[in-house]
């Protein structure tokens, strides 16, 4: 059986903890470890884990300390971890009882992928189903690097890495987007593996990171500008994919209610336009009252969970 270890790295999220570590406690294939930090928690959920903990049916630890931030946690976790692959999961979110078996199996079925992801339910904090990120874009299978560079990225739960890929890089412990940087470090190593099924649940409330899309961009370009020179990306090409992310990430500053944000991408890259047409498109947009916008996300979200219904699990 491959050996896995697993990372629950938890903060303020007492609410939902015991719900993603018994996801992990019912995965049909089990971990050989699975490990959890409280990094410094003001509520409850020392006190939860401890005691969930206690049903746990394969070997575990759990360190409760002071605040370090996520990426410290991650790298804290992944060098007490064991086993041929490593995945880390949230402490507000959720595995599906197969998302181990699956995307393990494929990592074996793909020798030169680092890792494997897929697309993931959104869930609110009572656990319906509001979205589904296959609706949003169709990634890539192989070679994810052109996606992401425009921003486009998958959500953590739905990942498990190898872990030879990993021990060859830390997490960024300046940055607050954990993920993207990794990935882009893992993109010049190897292929990514995308699975077609969704197998996770990524719980969407108000402190969310990537509800802050001005925070999200600042990091993206922080980690491209980082990594540029290891992906092979000239200063002149990394200056035109910039101006490319900036002028789309327009749109999304729109929905979180950024507007003067937007208008400063707007008009500082244009340059990044691929034509007219997407410029006249972006005004548009800027014409659409946000109440609006707000509108068109609850009407999405109550037509979601009247089809969906709630995670079954």
């Amino acid at each position: 059986m491959p050996e896995i270890s697993v990372l629950v790295p938890s903060y303020n999220h007492a609410p939902f903890v015991e719900r993603t570590l018994r996801s992990i406690f019912a995965q049909d294939l089990k971990p050989k470890k699975l490990i959890v930090i409280d990094d410094g928690s003001k509520d409850e959920s020392a006190r939860i884990i401890e005691r969930v903990l206690r049903d746990c049916p394969f070997e575990n630890e759990f360190i409760a300390r002071e605040n370090r931030g996520l990426c410290a946690t991650l790298n804290e976790g992944f060098a007490k971890s064991e086993g041929e692959f490593f995945a880390y999961l949230g402490s507000d979110d959720i595995w599906l009882p197969d998302f181990l078996e699956k995307q393990v199996e494929l990592l074996n079925a793909r020798p030169n992928a680092v890792l494997a992801f897929g697309h993931a339910f959104l869930i609110d904090k009572d656990d319906q189903i509001i979205e589904r990120t296959d609706t949003w874009t169709e990634f890539a299978d192989g070679d994810m690097l052109p996606m992401l560079l425009r921003g486009i990225i998958f959500s953590s739960p739905g990942v498990v890495y190898r872990r030879a890929a990993l021990e060859k890089h830390r997490w960024n412990e300046n940055s607050r987007l954990e993920d993207y940087e990794m990935y882009l470090k893992l993109a010049a190593d190897g292929e990514f593996a995308r699975n077609e099924a969704i197998l996770c649940a990524w719980r969407q409330h108000d402190w969310n990171v990537s509800s802050d899309a001005p925070l999200m961009l600042d990091e993206m370009i922080a980690a491209q500008t980082l990594q540029a020179d290891r992906l092979g990306i000239s200063r002149t090409e990394l200056e035109k994919i910039q101006k490319e992310a900036k002028f789309e990430a327009v749109i999304n500053h729109l929905r979180n209610g950024k507007r003067r944000e937007a208008v400063s991408l707007f008009l500082k890259n244009l340059g990044g336009a691929k034509s007219p047409v997407q410029v006249a498109k972006m005004l548009v947009r800027f014409s659409i009252p946000q109440t609006l916008f707000q509108w068109n996300r609850r009407r999405k979200r109550e037509k979601a969970i009247e089809k969906y219904g709630k995670l079954g699990i």
